[in-house]
């Protein structure tokens, strides 16, 4: 092709041509308005091969999230024994329930409202093997709403249509589509939409991965599209657009929107997600003879000839680290009173004067404590499940079981102190059990993989450590979740998007949604209100007060119609363990399957081999990593179900 053939902005004329027949094009591959594409199948066996394993094989999951239980559901029913360990001493990972108390009544938390959407394919087909389908409902549709008076509200509603139909149907309906801003004859919302049209992996990431979303969007989108769109949704990806990858966005959106065939309106949970998913799949693992190891801490990982040869761990809470190690000071959290280093899960308090450091990692699930937000109250409070200790760290309130862990200073430094475990080893040492196994399946989220593989004994499988010691978190999750004592009107879905808010990115109306919270509103004529921040920044939001302070000041921008009202009771969730997708991490993302080792992983934060995101990412990752042992050992794999896997220009 000579370059008068090739237009500004890498875009050839056949491209453009194809980009303005987009519904010629469309009809020509599939993508008809009346019949929609199917899903795409993946690991279908092309051989006749048993269904289960007839031979002795174990199999040591860790992590007791949606991967891990996955994993173990598939690897348990086709014949595998099954270990499955994990830290906290109730499994779910994100999805997991706790109990607390609402004066006087219990009810149950979580970590914020999920949303199924119709193509969790791989996730539905675990529901209803299980038979609980009956424990999710439809929402009839879903809304975004604008602060200020920019843009009219949207709503997605179920849609039988796909990519380009489906934005034909919302161009129909979009009260705010003269604000979309395309301009064809723009060469460079012209790469947008070739971008759109045409995902594929990992073409789309050698274009894209090096860009933020913030870098690329700059003048590149259509602003009211960016506004609209990309930017509420970007940050439902649960990572912020200056730090997530472009090519991971262009993932996302293809598997949400552009390759989806099932609209966007979804499903919410009956009741909490531990009763109705996690519970069931507990069940159904034990049913199938494997074994379930709560409230358990790794102390040692063997490693011989890369493969993994056992695991030691200790019951109770966090090992404690009988190696000396520096940390930083952290001058965000810092007070002439406390010095604070570290950060994220990994943070300890020392008093000005003291020889002995204070471990801020609850002992329930690894969350970070915080300081009581209360001036009546001395000590710390974990956001995550609510176990409250005293200023020394003595456990005051459940569910965690022990007290936080103390470390020696050996050395300071101006702005670190190098610290060491406080505790014997003897006692960790005394009280540790060994598990050996065929295969193991690594299920943690990133800081757990990672606090793994620093556990390592022997040498790991190389290139692996340096790939694992990359992944990065995203920034932190916040919910917040408020009882008033009346109800209020409510116009838009009962979980709403948010957008221009400076913390608040969406707000779910629990006693609409779950049984029990319905229950309570109409005993108590009351509301249940919460509201989630996908990916704040720290430097904005150092501390649990603010959180709280500035959810409750947007709550009533929100809903104007709850100033005034009486607020019973309130509960504050937050986390940093979400998995990150900064630019460049593409390409040394680890995969499911290591060649030449019997370790595989599994979570939200794998390489996939085609397109998914959050709940039905961490499942399918969980299947994959159990297709591998059943590939292994010559049983059949699991056909798993994906959107298509690339977008219908394919260029």
């Amino acid at each position: 092709m000579t370059s008068s053939e090739n237009l500004p902005g890498s875009l050839s004329r056949r491209t453009v041509l194809k980009l303005l027949g987009i519904g010629a094009v469309g009809s020509a591959t599939g993508y008809s308005y009346v019949a929609k594409p199917k899903p795409a199948r993946h690991d279908v066996e092309r051989l006749d091969l048993p269904q289960y394993v007839d031979h002795p094989v174990k199999v040591v999951v860790v992590g007791g999230g949606l991967a891990g239980l996955a994993s173990a559901y598939e690897l348990s029913k086709r014949g595998i024994q099954v270990t499955l360990v994990e830290r906290s001493p109730q499994l779910g990972g994100k999805i997991a329930s706790w109990p607390i108390q609402v004066n006087g009544k219990e009810m149950m938390m979580e970590h914020g409202f999920h949303g199924f959407f119709p193509q969790y394919y791989n996730l539905f087909g675990l529901i209803d093997e299980l038979q609980v389908r009956d424990n999710f409902q439809p929402l009839d549709f879903y809304a975004v709403v604008y602060k200020g008076n920019q843009y009219q509200p949207e709503a997605f509603r179920p849609s039988h249509s796909a990519f380009p139909w489906n934005v034909v149907d919302l161009g129909l309906t979009s009260h705010n589509v003269l604000q979309w801003g395309i301009n064809l004859t723009n060469l460079k919302h012209l790469e947008v939409f070739r971008e759109i049209s045409s995902f594929r992996m990992p073409q789309t990431y050698e274009r894209l991965d090096h860009l933020s979303v913030d870098e690329w969007g700059d003048g590149q989108f259509p602003q009211g599209l960016y506004d609209l769109y990309f930017l509420p949704f970007a940050k439902s990806s649960l990572n912020a657009p200056d730090r997530l990858s472009a090519g991971e966005l262009m993932q996302f959106f293809h598997c949400y929107f552009f390759g989806n065939p099932e609209g966007l309106a979804f499903s919410a949970t009956c009741e909490d997600m531990g009763r109705c998913l996690v519970e069931p799949l507990i069940e159904a693992i034990e049913a199938n003879g494997g074994r379930i190891l709560k409230g358990v801490t790794i102390s040692q990982v063997n490693w011989d000839s890369n493969n993994v040869t056992s695991i030691r761990y200790k019951k109770g809470g966090l090992a404690v680290n009988p190696v000396p190690f520096w940390v930083e000071k952290n001058p965000l959290l810092s007070t002439d009173e406390r010095v604070y280093f570290g950060a994220g899960d990994r943070l300890y308090a020392l008093r000005q004067g003291d020889d002995v450091a204070l471990s801020l990692t609850c002992t329930h699930q690894g969350c970070s404590v915080h300081k009581e937000v209360e001036p009546d109250r001395q000590g710390f409070l974990c956001p995550c499940h609510g176990a409250a200790y005293d200023e020394q760290g003595q456990l005051l309130r459940g569910p965690a079981q022990e007290n936080l862990v103390q470390f020696k200073v050996l050395q300071r430094e101006e702005n670190r102190v190098q610290l060491i475990g406080a505790s014997p080893v003897e006692a960790v040492t005394e009280r540790a059990n060994t598990i050996e196994a065929d295969y193991f399946v690594f299920a943690a989220d990133i800081p757990g993989i990672q606090t793994l593989f620093s556990l390592s004994h022997g040498t790991p499988h190389p290139g692996l450590a340096s790939q694992v010691n990359e992944l990065q978190v995203a920034d932190p999750f916040a919910v917040s979740r408020f009882w008033f004592d009346r109800d209020f009107p409510w116009e838009h879905s009962w979980f709403t998007s948010l957008s221009g808010y400076r913390l608040t990115d969406s707000i779910a109306l629990y006693h609409k949604i779950q049984g029990d919270y319905q229950q309570w509103a109409e005993e108590t004529g009351g509301s249940v209100v919460e509201l989630h921040a996908y990916c704040y920044k720290e430097k904005d939001f150092p501390d649990q007060q603010a959180l709280l302070a500035t959810f409750e000041q947007e709550l009533y921008e929100i809903v104007p119609k709850l100033v005034g009202v009486t607020l019973l009771h309130r509960e504050l969730v937050n986390q940093k363990n979400f998995a990150g997708f900064p630019p460049g991490s593409y390409a040394n993302r680890p995969e499911t399957a290591i060649i030449g080792s019997n370790l595989m992983f599994a979570g939200d934060w794998v390489k996939m081999p085609f397109p998914c995101g959050l709940m039905e990412r961490a499942v399918t990752s969980g299947l994959l990593a159990a297709n591998t042992v059943l590939r292994r050992e010559g049983a059949a794999r699991r056909t798993l179900l994906s959107v298509n896997p690339a977008g219908f220009l394919k260029i």
